[in-house]
């Protein structure tokens, strides 16, 4: 639901103008360096990046899910990581306080957020435990007026630069009922980081094991003050993370056709252009028609989600498609500037690396299946 079509028409002009001019440019060096450069960071906070949608009462922007969706699309044009550096203060390191956080904890937590001040990371993945979130095996041991944390978390985005990690661990019985969200500030007594992650792609995102050894948190770290409710807070942030992945997803398969498209113009083969051959052109066209079905899926389930409709099953159709569809779009990107495009020198084959990676986390393709099977086939 756009609140002001000409407001948010100069929010994405200047966001789409920032990543053309500012990050599109950085991006050979984010592959180099494995870092964002300082000064982009900056740059992100001061355009309001880091609190997209957190709400305005709290210093943000307070975008609805249409209006993060147009931006996400314009910011999926570049390197993935760029995003990544504000995904989670925008999306589960903040969502979980907003939906179910103490007003005490919005107050201290989310203007931090919002300013970029604080950059949040969301705990919950462990060695053994991925996609059965219910499974969480960190535990929680109370003792007096604090918690005792116990555990290791793994392929924690922004881990090795967080100020504090929404984080799920065990207080009781074994399932969901028994997991509690806590705010662990990264300095706690007992927390520590292990050695960044070496990864395939999306290099310049950083990721690490959390190990907690004794971590001691006051009791006043629990999310809401309830025990319990860890699982389902968790739960209500997924769909706004869902779709807004996938249309990061439909950015980055936008700029991979932008890329072929360059290349099969100017690429000349057999005395003409390559995009005047009819099965480079087939290829062109797969990517275009795919990109355009995403873009209209995502627009449509967040204008639902804006509207209080029950989006499970079209959140997790956008995240399926959005996601498997831009690996297809990345790997024809590649078939058509041939043997250019398995050379570092082309952004293509780094996006190759980087849109994997969409298919794994926010849920992988699989849990998306699941998830929509068992929505069409409730209640009959």
């Amino acid at each position: 639901m756009i609140r002001d079509a000409e407001i948010l028409d100069g929010l994405v002009e200047t966001v789409r103008r920032f990543v053309r001019e500012r990050l599109v440019p950085a991006e050979a060096e984010v592959e180099e360096t494995n870092t964002i450069p300082p000064a982009i960071i900056a740059e992100m906070r001061a355009l309001g990046l880091f609190g997209l949608s957190i709400p305005e009462a709290y210093g943000g922007l307070g975008l609805t899910m249409e209006e993060e969706v147009m931006v996400a699309l314009e910011l999926g044009a570049t390197s993935a990581a760029f995003r990544s550096v504000i995904g989670t203060n925008n999306g589960i390191g903040s969502q979980g306080i907003i939906a179910d956080g103490t007003e005490a904890q919005k107050a201290y937590w989310l203007p931090r957020m919002a300013s970029g001040e604080v950059i949040g990371s969301f705990a919950l993945t462990e060695p053994d435990v991925g996609s059965d979130a219910g499974s969480v095996r960190t535990t929680a041991r109370r003792e007096g007026d604090h918690y005792i944390l116990n555990g290791t978390k793994r392929y924690i985005t922004n881990a090795p630069v967080a100020d504090v990690f929404t984080l799920m661990a065990r207080t009781g019985e074994a399932g969901p009922s028994g997991v509690t969200a806590f705010l662990v500030p990264a300095d706690s007594p007992g927390l520590s980081l292990g050695q960044p992650d070496r990864k395939m792609g999306q290099r310049g995102t950083k990721t690490c094991d959390v190990i907690l050894d004794g971590c001691r948190v006051p009791a006043e770290a629990v999310i809401g003050g309830v025990e319990g409710q860890g699982f389902k807070t968790a739960m209500k942030v997924l769909n706004r993370g869902r779709l807004h992945i996938a249309a990061v997803c439909v950015g980055q398969a936008q700029r991979l056709c932008e890329e072929a498209t360059g290349f099969a113009t100017s690429r000349v083969q057999f005395g003409k252009r390559i995009s005047e051959h009819q099965l480079v052109q087939a290829m062109l066209a797969d990517c275009a028609t795919e990109t355009y079905a995403g873009r209209c899926m995502v627009i449509d389930a967040a204008r639902r989600f804006d509207a209080g409709e029950r989006i499970i099953q079209q959140a997790a159709a956008c995240k399926l498609f959005c996601s498997e569809m831009v690996g297809r779009v990345a790997d024809r990107a590649v078939q058509v500037h041939g043997g250019a495009g398995y050379m570092q020198d082309y952004p293509v084959e780094h996006f190759y690396r980087d849109v994997r990676l969409f298919r794994l986390y926010e849920g992988t393709s699989q849990i998306q299946q699941i998830i929509i099977a068992r929505e069409m086939c409730a209640g009959r």
